[in-house]
């Protein structure tokens, strides 16, 4: 379990510094206004989610995951598990579930944006 959470923790670090270098990257070629560089990392990072777990399970590679998956692409963009997630639900016929799942985590994770805002500026004003 600690070598695990090891391989998560140096594989988040990496994802992060990923995440920092490209957004950096793609607001000085695109400057400010819509958030394309958050948008274009939320997309590699599910593209990339995809080719790994198929080259994962395709190469008996699955014990790469923590550091890959959770660490990597999860200090990468967390919107790469969200669309894994989204996904499966979707392959294993579950429909109504997977688009239940779409839009309660993005309306929720919104609403729990705006009431950490107003939380916090309630108590740091």
């Amino acid at each position: 379990m600690f070598y695990t959470t090891l391989q998560v923790a140096l594989g988040g670090a990496i994802g992060a510094a990923l995440r920092f270098l490209a957004g950096v990257g793609i607001f000085k070629l695109t400057g400010p206004g819509f958030p394309l560089a958050i948008l274009t990392v939320n997309i590699a990072g599910s593209f990339a989610m995809g080719v790994f777990v198929v080259f994962a399970a395709k190469t008996s590679n699955t014990h790469l995951s923590p550091f890959v998956m959770t660490g990597i692409l999860g200090g990468f963009t967390t919107f790469s598990a969200f669309s894994l997630e989204a996904y499966t639900l979707f392959e294993r016929g579950q429909t109504g579930a997977a688009g239940l799942y779409v839009l309660a985590s993005v309306i929720l994770s919104i609403a729990g944006l705006i009431a950490g805002v107003m939380i916090a500026r309630g108590l740091f004003a």
